[in-house]
């Protein structure tokens, strides 16, 4: 991300200063929690979205900060509930905010993220940032239950799983292009545009994730781990759909009844690959970074456009 990081330079030095002045509290206690938070931020690559993509239509002004702001605020609160929703003790590589503070605490810091981020942008009428997070919000819960619902009879359709994905990982991507090029550009059909690009590239992000679950890498989480958790995956699903019955019937009830044993997780590991579960996610994941790409060169072509397309290939290329 090196051209991104180069452009974007003094764009995420401010962006830093807007968020940290974002989450203050008066209250002790979430303040730290706050500084907590802050401490150890991921890549940043939602806010990154943000940026580029006002950029590409003129220059950052204090609505893109402020919408960068609550994309990371919702995508932080978001990640505090799956923790608590997961029972997940780590994230990247640090304690998560329930292992340290208990689940009644993670949760409510999770609301007060969620409210924070509303209130950024109502109290400085930024009507329409609001309305594109706020559909995604809704949309991210929507794609969780869907999963949730599904998973439980293991056997799901791959278009449904589309729509989860479109859901729980695509739409908030799909809504910081957006609301980034809402700052810049006057023009809903070019707004729009940045949307669906924001979207496909969300398709393939979630599609890389998956297939960490079958590789040996340090992501921060056990490799497995969605098997574990009876998520269907598109390498899982599509080796269901392709084995024979008596395959299928092992592999469900692996996922089933044994999916806290590591050597039968294994099995189904190992059934995905050689049946070319990795091979057709991979492809897959790769057409939808292709259909981003594709939208993104209908705009003129110069550096911002350039950091763009390094941001779409670091999200497929990417070792973690």
């Amino acid at each position: 991300m090196n051209l991104t990081k180069k452009i974007l330079a003094e764009e995420l030095k401010q962006f830093e200063v807007h968020f940290r002045d974002a989450v203050k509290s008066r209250v002790a206690l979430l303040d730290r929690i706050m500084q907590y938070i802050v401490k150890r931020k991921g890549k940043q690559l939602r806010p990154m979205f943000v940026l580029l993509s006002a950029k590409l239509g003129g220059s950052i002004n204090e609505t893109t900060y402020r919408a960068a702001s609550l994309v990371e605020l919702l995508h932080t609160a978001t990640l505090v509930h799956d923790d608590v929703v997961d029972d997940a003790m780590e994230r990247r590589g640090y304690f998560s905010i329930n292992a340290l503070w208990k689940n009644k605490i993670a949760v409510l810091v999770g609301d007060y993220l969620l409210s924070k981020g509303l209130l950024l942008s109502l109290n400085n009428k930024d009507f329409k940032v609001l309305q594109i997070l706020s559909t995604a919000v809704k949309e991210m819960s929507e794609g969780e239950l869907l999963q949730m619902e599904k998973s439980r009879k293991l056997n799901l359709d791959e278009a449904v799983y589309y729509e989860i994905i479109k859901g729980k990982t695509a739409s908030l991507l799909a809504s910081s292009c957006a609301a980034g090029a809402s700052s810049t550009f006057e023009d809903d059909t070019l707004i729009e545009k940045i949307r669906l690009f924001g979207e496909k590239t969300g398709m393939a992000f979630q599609i890389k994730d998956d297939l960490f679950d079958y590789g040996n890498a340090d992501i921060g989480k056990p490799t497995g781990n969605d098997i574990q958790e009876k998520k269907l995956t598109l390498p899982l699903i599509y080796t269901l759909n392709k084995c024979d019955a008596a395959t299928k019937k092992k592999l469900i009830y692996i996922i089933k009844n044994e999916n806290t044993n590591k050597a039968k997780v294994q099995i189904v590991i190992d059934t995905v690959k050689q049946t070319g579960g990795i091979d057709y996610a991979t492809n897959k994941m790769l057409a939808y970074r292709d259909e981003a790409l594709n939208l993104l060169y209908e705009f003129p072509k110069n550096d911002v456009r350039d950091a763009l397309e390094e941001l779409v290939r670091y999200t497929t290329d990417r070792i973690y």
